[in-house]
């Protein structure tokens, strides 16, 4: 069986840290390693309009900054397909056909649904589209017979459920769908990246996100405004790593060479980690540590996002290009869907074989 990727983003602002460390920096490592057979890149527009049905011109707008922080994090459309949702028609049918394998307290009951339905208080008026996530999430799955889908924890439900679709497909007109399996990040510390402001999610709307296309003045500012130890008053106060965000970010971005580069009075970061919990070390030099950590690795991004921003018709042949060949790929799926299903009337000449018999003998 083919190794097939399956993965995106919805398209509703610049992606940030928490995007970069929670996924787009292991899709890049994916794609890199020869290990997948397809990779399906996908910018989820439909998806996003569930939640942004009102403001359509956000999502639109935010198409082609959404593909110009995949390019110049590295992913590359030799490797991979980045594709726009909407224009891949064939999802859509499949949900519809996916619908009726599912029930309404089945969806209700998922734990990431319930979640997203109260950070955006939809508690007494629930759109549809919304609630029908989890359906069209397994669509977009089963459309590229993905094998392998990267998420974080809060996103396992939504392939748990995706699962409990293709068995109930299998099961009622035979093998046609493949099941997925979760792909989860390789580091804890990157399964959510907190905000800069110590909250759980980095969000757009809490605006505590650091962006992959920040300018050095904007990282700079952000870090240093970082939440850290509310405690720790004083350089000499021992300080506390628990909920530090300043600590978490270096978790996720720093290596041993950052220290003999920025900071030699330190072999790595666990030697800065027990100085500034027995005390003596202030929080302004840990986050000058973190303001050139980040811009070691957003300074790359940022160039090369500068390159491609010189050619946005290229970056719209790289959609075109990666759109119609997903378009071809779900066509295939949903042909066979359609054949088990038994409703592929015109492309099944048993059918009008049958009839004839039936009717004239």
């Amino acid at each position: 069986m083919a190794k097939i990727i399956l993965t995106g983003d919805r398209p509703t602002g610049r992606l940030h840290l928490g995007h970069y460390v929670g996924s787009l920096r292991r899709r890049v490592e994916l794609q890199n390693s020869g290990e997948f057979d397809k990779i399906f890149i996908m910018i989820a527009d439909a998806q996003a309009l569930t939640d942004n049905f009102d403001n359509p011109g956000k999502i639109r707008d935010n198409i082609i900054e959404v593909a110009l922080d995949y390019l110049s994090a590295g992913l590359d459309p030799e490797k991979v397909n980045i594709f726009i949702q909407s224009e891949v028609t064939e999802l859509t049918e499949l949900t519809f056909y996916y619908m009726n394998l599912v029930t309404l307290s089945r969806l209700e009951r998922n734990p990431t649904v319930k979640t997203e339905i109260q950070m955006r208080n939809f508690e007494t008026s629930i759109p549809v589209g919304f609630l029908n996530y989890p359906i069209s999430q397994a669509s977009d799955i089963t459309a590229f017979k993905a094998t392998t889908v990267p998420v974080g924890d809060d996103q396992l439900p939504m392939i748990e459920q995706a699962r409990e679709i293709v068995r109930k497909f299998n099961s009622t007109y035979g093998e046609v769908l493949v099941e997925p399996d979760a792909l989860l990040p390789n580091n804890s510390v990157c399964s959510r990246l907190p905000g800069t402001d110590g909250k759980a999610k980095m969000s757009k709307s809490l605006g505590n996100c650091i962006y992959l296309s920040d300018t050095p003045e904007d990282i700079s500012k952000k870090v240093m405004s970082m939440f850290t130890d509310p405690n720790h008053l004083k350089v000499s106060d021992p300080g506390s790593l628990e909920g530090n965000t300043v600590f978490t970010y270096l978790d996720a971005f720093c290596k041993d060479e950052h220290f003999e580069k920025y900071c030699p009075d330190y072999k790595n970061l666990q030697e800065m980690k027990d100085h500034y919990q027995r005390g003596g070390l202030g929080d302004v030099k840990v986050k000058r540590l973190l303001i050139n950590v980040l811009e070691d690795e957003l300074a790359p991004i940022r160039a090369r996002r500068a390159e491609y921003e010189k050619n946005i018709k290229g970056v719209y042949d790289i959609l075109k290009k990666g759109t119609d060949a997903a378009k071809k790929e779900a066509a295939q799926t949903l042909s066979e869907v359609k054949a088990a299903m038994k409703i592929n009337y015109f492309e099944d000449p048993s059918l009008l074989e049958g009839w004839q018999e039936k009717y004239n003998g």
